[in-house]
């Protein structure tokens, strides 16, 4: 497989983030979830709106996987007060890291997970 290429997704992006992120989520949850619930979680966490919220964050960092400049996957950390559970100053928590089904086996998460890794150092978290 080529290289894939890890970006920093911006708030011009934030079409394709809904996309990959509806797309994403469908894929590793619609076989145990009813149709209902999967809408419904997609356009509560998935609605633009949010999604701006989030990318303007700045203790919320979003990045794609792109292979040949096609969007294949994505990751969402969050640190500081924008963290889920922890919030703890000193750690980055990874909300997402999810990839098309297509690429599942082909080392994409691992990727992402060592973006994480990467800007967790810089963070010294």
């Amino acid at each position: 497989m080529k290289k894939v290429e890890i970006t920093q997704v911006k708030k011009s992006d934030i079409e394709q983030l809904q996309l990959i992120g509806k797309q994403t989520f469908q894929e590793a949850f619609s076989a145990k979830n009813s149709e209902e619930d999967i809408q419904k979680y997609l356009n509560e966490a998935f609605s633009i709106k949010k999604l701006i919220n989030e990318i303007q964050d700045k203790n919320t960092l979003f990045y794609f996987a792109k292979f040949h400049n096609e969007v294949i996957g994505y990751l969402k950390l969050n640190h500081g007060k924008s963290q889920t559970e922890l919030k703890d100053e000193k750690a980055v928590e990874i909300e997402r890291i999810y990839v098309l089904k297509d690429f599942y086996g082909k080392q994409v998460g691992q990727l992402l997970f060592n973006k994480a890794i990467e800007i967790s150092l810089q963070k010294k978290a």
